[in-house]
């Protein structure tokens, strides 16, 4: 349906309802994975690491990346990329280098340290796999739907920063 065709049926009302709904439960979603993270810390006993350093790492995994990368590959969504990642090096998580051709670039890498966290979190996000359908009635065609659906939103909000509409 065009964007004319839903204002002339009246269903205009409905589409911002549903897209501010979806808005906020995107929003609350991202703070509760981060309070689940946080939560399996307080089980392990990690106190020094913080969950969107923890989902940097996860994200991260075995590849070696830029600090811009980390944005461009959706590796990291936040603000304060350069903090996080200056924090996880200091603690061990994270080896950087300097590029030879470019000094001002920094590539970074997880460590054996970083590597075993990191095992630790795909733990969770493996156990928590296994119980969806029991537990939350989530099934595979379920989630391939939602993910549908998000990365039709992603497109858009996409181009609506390159002014594509």
């Amino acid at each position: 349906m065009t964007v004319q065709g839903a204002i002339r049926d009246g269903s205009e009302t409905m589409v911002l309802q549903g897209y501010l709904d979806s808005l906020a439960m995107i929003e609350r979603l991202h703070r509760l994975l981060l309070d689940v993270i946080k939560d399996e810390f307080e089980r392990l006993a990690v106190d020094e690491i913080n969950p969107v350093q923890a989902l940097l790492l996860f994200n991260i995994a075995e590849h070696e990346v830029t600090a811009g990368e980390l944005k461009s590959r959706g590796y990291y969504q936040g603000s304060n990329v350069s903090y996080n990642l200056k924090k996880l090096v200091e603690m061990g998580y994270m080896h950087h280098q300097r590029s030879d051709v470019d000094r001002r670039s920094v590539r970074v890498k997880l460590t054996d340290k970083g590597r075993a966290l990191r095992a630790q979190i795909a733990d969770l996000f493996r156990r928590h796999a296994g119980i969806l359908a029991v537990k939350a009635g989530i099934s595979v065609a379920g989630l391939e739907d939602v993910n549908l659906y998000l990365r039709r939103l992603e497109r858009f909000w996409g181009e609506q920063i390159r002014y594509i509409y």
